[in-house]
């Protein structure tokens, strides 16, 4: 008998302690979103209206959207790159290309540059002697990725 007692005093200490209760409504705490969906409705003669705020992915895709009917093209900024004008001295294998800095001294030795992900998928020849935009990786200026070729 005192077993029982002893376990029904723990269980409704614990019950107690945590604060968590099945059947009360759950509030959003200061740090997440609430999530907001609005519905009017009217007569049958006049339509449905409804207005909804979205979070996340459906809030990302609506943005890109918007963006679709624009003609100019934005190109995102890296923060983590440097941008270099050069010219195409060597054509290697693979893909990969020796590049000289427009500018740099002539003591300076030449860049290893690859081609980008959309000149490659473009199918965009690079020939020696083109003038190419280069971004070189901050951790090895030896290194780089050719993103645009002059005409």
């Amino acid at each position: 008998m005192m077993k029982l007692i002893l376990v029904l005093l723990s269980v409704m200490l614990c019950m107690s302690s945590t604060g968590v209760s099945a059947f009360s409504p759950s509030f959003a705490t200061a740090g997440t979103p609430v999530r907001s969906a609005t519905l009017q409705f009217t007569t049958s003669s006049s339509p449905i209206s409804t207005s909804t705020t979205l979070f996340g992915k459906k809030e990302a895709r609506a943005e890109g959207n918007a963006r679709k009917g624009k003609t100019e093209r934005v190109k995102k900024v890296k923060d983590d790159v440097i941008e270099v004008e050069g010219t195409v001295i060597e054509s290697l294998p693979n893909a990969m290309f020796r590049c000289t800095i427009d500018g740099a001294p002539e003591t300076q030795e030449p860049v290893l540059a690859t081609i980008s992900g959309k000149i490659r998928k473009f199918f965009v020849k690079i020939l020696v002697g083109d003038k190419v935009t280069i971004e070189l990786s901050p951790y090895d200026l030896t290194r780089g990725r050719i993103t645009f070729r002059k005409r």
